[in-house]
């Protein structure tokens, strides 16, 4: 079972598609809320539900709020070529052409010096702005490439005033809720305040807050961001506005480290498979930074534009579910080794530890767990017990919720009585979905009484000789 997930992002080139993706290997679906409408969204949602439910394996959706990130509007016919050398305007208003095109911040224009750089969606262009006028901002194009309607304004966020959660994100949010998405991503995060005020929106069982780090400051602060915050994403695209491009790399290994010691999934996303955008295979280059995620110790990987608007959204999964099982099985031996995370405030490590220690020395081919949140099943995940995680819930959010962690396979189940009948529906799950043989070693992880305490029981069990 391959381990790292994936997160495909839908779009107008999947919409129709969420079978295929399903089936090629998507893990979670990413709906970006920067594009589209209220009746879009639901679409995509219904598409994925559908879709999951006809292949008998729960897709999660995460629901990607747009945060305080400034974008394009649109653009005649959809997309512009931008010429290097030639004078583009950033307006307050209008339709956007090969001259200049609005944006969705109207202060921008006082919020900007001579000589900033800006970069357009994710790099694809860059400009350099020579002076502000009238509420427009005059650049030059540093650097052509096409853009597309929508796409990314990327400037250094300590210069916006944009809050760090929009009236836009709380309607976004309040309908991700409504909705029951699995996963609630927030862009532009700064501080661990931000992501604290973004669940104080919300009630409880919550969605996994997952905050996106691509600010210098979230860099700074990444700590206590994971400290609030249940999954962090490697923002690369928009943090390379803020950051050297060579210091990218150095970034995205020490987050990933430091999510892995605190025992927090993490993604690593943005132009993962660039290139497949428009053609039917990637660069080698991309291969090797699929793989170099994997290595690095990263719960997921994302797919964003590939499966978004892409040529070959199909493909692209495809490719990168290929490139990670090659990882995990002709890499093995440049994963991370086992691990212990330092997360002590959370009750539960300990026994994930010793489960782990127990499968890593041979005596069991699976770990199995028994959930109510998922909490559980995400400390196993951080340990990376070298085995399939098995993890049962009678909660179809925290079976969502689970989609994302590393190793990790959620299956629904009916609330047990008592410990043996827990320990039993485990068994028996493990059987039905074919997952390991009769006679077989697993370690089951559990509480009792069953779901009324943390997970406090650790057996070495073999599948077939329940209540034994």
């Amino acid at each position: 079972m391959r381990a790292t997930k994936l997160v495909c992002t839908l779009g107008p080139a999947s919409e129709a598609r969420v079978g295929e993706l399903i089936e090629a290997g998507m893990d979670v679906a990413r709906i970006n809320c920067s594009h589209g409408d209220r009746d879009d969204h639901d679409r995509l949602l219904r598409a994925v539900r559908t879709a999951s439910d006809q292949a008998g394996r729960r897709v999660g959706v995460m629901a990607d709020l747009s945060g305080p990130k400034v974008r394009l509007g649109e653009l005649e016919g959809g997309e512009i070529i931008l010429e290097t050398g030639e004078p583009f305007a950033l307006r307050a208003e209008g339709r956007g052409d090969a001259s200049g095109a609005a944006t969705t911040h109207a202060g921008l224009a006082g919020e900007l010096e001579a000589g900033d750089r800006i970069l357009l969606a994710d790099g694809a262009a860059e400009l350099r702005v020579g002076e502000t006028a009238g509420g427009d901002v005059i650049t030059e194009v540093v650097r052509g490439g096409t853009v597309r309607s929508r796409a990314g304004v990327n400037v250094p966020s300590e210069r916006l005033s944009i809050p760090a959660i929009t009236p836009k994100d709380e309607e976004d949010l309040a309908w991700a809720v409504e909705a029951g998405v699995d996963m609630v991503a927030q862009s532009f995060v700064r501080r661990a305040f931000d992501v604290r005020a973004l669940a104080g929106l919300i009630g409880e069982p919550r969605p996994v807050i997952v905050a996106k780090i691509e600010t210098e400051a979230a860099v700074s602060d990444a700590a206590a961001i994971m400290q609030a915050a249940d999954a962090v994403v490697v923002a690369r695209g928009d943090l390379g506005v803020e950051t050297a491009l060579e210091e990218i790399p150095v970034h995205q290994k020490r987050l990933v480290a430091l999510a892995n010691r605190v025992a927090v999934p993490v993604v690593v996303a943005t132009q993962m498979l660039e290139s497949m955008i428009t053609a039917p295979r990637p660069t080698r280059a991309e291969a090797g930074d699929v793989a170099g995620a994997v290595f690095d110790g990263a719960d997921a990987i994302m797919l964003s534009a590939e499966t978004a608007v892409g040529s070959y959204p199909v493909e692209a999964t495809r490719t990168a579910v290929g490139i990670l099982e090659a990882a995990e099985t002709e890499g093995a031996e440049f994963l991370p080794a086992g691990r212990e995370p330092d997360a002590l405030r959370l009750e539960e490590l300990p026994l994930a530890r010793a489960a782990a220690v127990v499968a890593r020395r041979g005596e069991a081919v699976a770990v199995a767990c028994f959930t109510r949140t998922g909490l559980t099943a995400r400390l196993l995940s951080a340990t990376r017990p070298g085995v399939p995680i098995v993890a049962f819930s009678p909660d179809p959010g925290a079976v969502g919720r689970m989609t994302l962690f590393h190793g990790v396979r959620p299956l629904l189940i009916d609330a047990p009585e008592d410990t043996d009948g827990m320990i039993a529906s485990m068994d028996l799950g493990l059987r039905s979905a074919g997952l390991v043989e009769q006679g077989a070693g697993v370690v089951m992880v559990a509480s009792s009484p069953a779901g009324q305490t943390h997970a406090n029981l650790l057996k070495v069990h073999r599948v077939g000789s329940a209540g034994r």
